[in-house]
């Protein structure tokens, strides 16, 4: 399998779901020689919830798939690269879609199964992996075309309603037709009077062919306004991070995984006068296009009794040029009982593998959640399908294992060199977020917790 890289100087990136369209050349799958072969075949792994056919259908078996797991992508004006919304367009793609599926490229869901439970997981079965591959097999049949499902409605607005407020920057991005992936941040003032709590946000890209990932943070104290000052270009770049460490966040989004509201009564703090710095992450379509991605803001409805708070796990970095397996990570002891309600694990281009865990005063080990390859590309917020509750003297634990050798295909030096903490491409992070709450705090009695630092914020007192 050739792999297709995109190049800007020393920066070697894979571009995500982007590459779908390119980054195999001529996928090689072993055909079953007869309906004996492919039985085996399809026999390999057990078959427990969904029934595999020797010789599937597009109607009755891989349209499901296609149009539940990959539509929200891959559709007309969203950022793959083609579209799979009928037969022709899977037909054309399917030994394509066989091959990367099997090796677990898409859909983009970097968690590993079996360590955490979360919400809009993006995953397939081994049995639809089966039938995919089947399918692409046996002459992709059609079957009767009319019992196909129907397309899914996606929406035309706003998904979560109109939001409260709609923030976006004040003039419009030009991207260049080639080059590198873009990380490009806009400040955007709120120009509140007054403290807020949000409930979620719902990013509208203005160009989704382009735009792969958003993340909008928080400042207070007006350093994003001089990065943006010293750019002639609206906003200003930065690789990684904002180029300071951000007073909070709202939140983030990237095809197909959008947040949930937040539980009634909690809300992520959104202070008086704070800019919002929204992080987008464009990547080239091959001609020159525009963006202005907007973000809706949905406050608390109700009164906020506990307010959200970020704890950052952070790993010391020091790799040694040729290193393949640097092991770095941080320890938090939580010392009062606290939900944890999601997780975002962040590293750079060396980032091979990180698992968060939090292990209780009784010894006892609660998954968070395990990323066992690391794409840069592909980071994501992972929300608990249930907020986990942990008592105080939890221990919460971030592993990390980094490569900084030539065996690595996306170190960006070449030869490798020593890398540390940092911003730039050819620096490293190691940090894994975890939002939460803490159990005693109720704001509506005026008992707001005390000594719990969040991410970027003055330590309360």
């Amino acid at each position: 399998m050739k792999l297709l890289w995109i190049v800007s100087g020393l920066t070697l990136s894979a571009v995500g779901i982007a590459s779908f369209g390119r980054i195999i050349d001529k996928p090689k799958i072993e055909k079953p020689k007869s309906e004996k072969d492919a039985l085996k075949v399809a026999s390999l792994k057990p078959i427990s919830k969904l029934k595999v056919p020797l010789v599937p259908t597009y109607a009755s078996h891989v349209a499901p798939i296609l149009l539940e797991q990959c539509a929200s992508c891959h559709r007309p004006g969203e950022v793959a690269p083609f579209s799979l919304l009928t037969y022709a367009d899977a037909k054309k793609r399917s030994q394509q879609i066989a091959q990367v599926v099997e090796t677990g490229y898409m859909p983009p869901w970097k968690a590993a199964p079996d360590y955490g439970s979360f919400c809009g997981e993006r995953r397939l079965s081994d049995e639809q992996k089966q039938i995919l591959k089947n399918w692409a097999n046996t002459g992709e049949k059609s079957g009767v075309l009319s019992k196909s499902p129907a397309l899914p409605k996606f929406p035309v607005g706003w998904a979560k309603g109109t939001p409260d407020v709609v923030f976006e920057p004040s003039t419009t991005y030009a991207l260049k037709a080639d080059g590198a992936d873009v990380y490009r941040n806009f400040v955007v003032p709120t120009s509140y009077t007054e403290d807020r709590y949000v409930s979620a946000i719902e990013v509208r890209p203005g160009n989704r062919a382009i735009v792969h990932h958003v993340i909008a943070y928080l400042d207070t104290q007006g350093r994003a306004r001089k990065l943006d000052a010293q750019d002639k270009e609206p906003g200003y770049s930065t690789f990684g991070g904002v180029g300071f460490t951000p007073s909070g966040a709202l939140g983030g989004w990237a095809p197909g995984n959008e947040t949930p509201f937040l539980p009634k009564g909690v809300g992520i703090f959104l202070p008086k006068g704070a800019d919002i710095v929204l992080q987008v992450h464009y990547h080239t379509s091959g001609k020159p296009e525009t963006d202005k991605t907007k973000i809706g803001v949905y406050f608390c409805k109700d009164a906020v009794d506990k307010q959200v708070r970020i704890l950052p796990l952070i790993g010391g970095l020091w790799i040694p040029p040729g290193k393949a397996d640097f092991k770095t990570g941080g320890t938090s002891t939580i010392k009062s009982d606290v939900t944890l309600l999601n997780v975002t694990p962040h590293m750079h281009l060396l980032g091979r593998d990180m698992k968060v865990r939090a292990i209780t005063p009784d010894e006892k080990e609660i998954p968070l959640v395990h990323v066992p390859d690391w794409d840069f590309n592909w980071q994501t917020t992972y929300t608990f399908k249930e907020p986990i509750k942990v008592p105080a003297g939890t221990k919460v634990k971030m592993t990390a294992l980094y490569d900084n050798s030539t065996s690595n295909p996306r170190n960006p030096s070449s030869p490798p060199k020593q890398v540390t903490w940092g911003e730039s491409t050819t620096d490293e992070m190691c940090i894994a977020f975890v939002s939460y709450t803490v159990d005693s705090e109720h704001l509506l009695k005026g008992e707001k917790a005390q000594g719990f630092k969040n991410f970027g914020e003055k330590q309360s007192k």
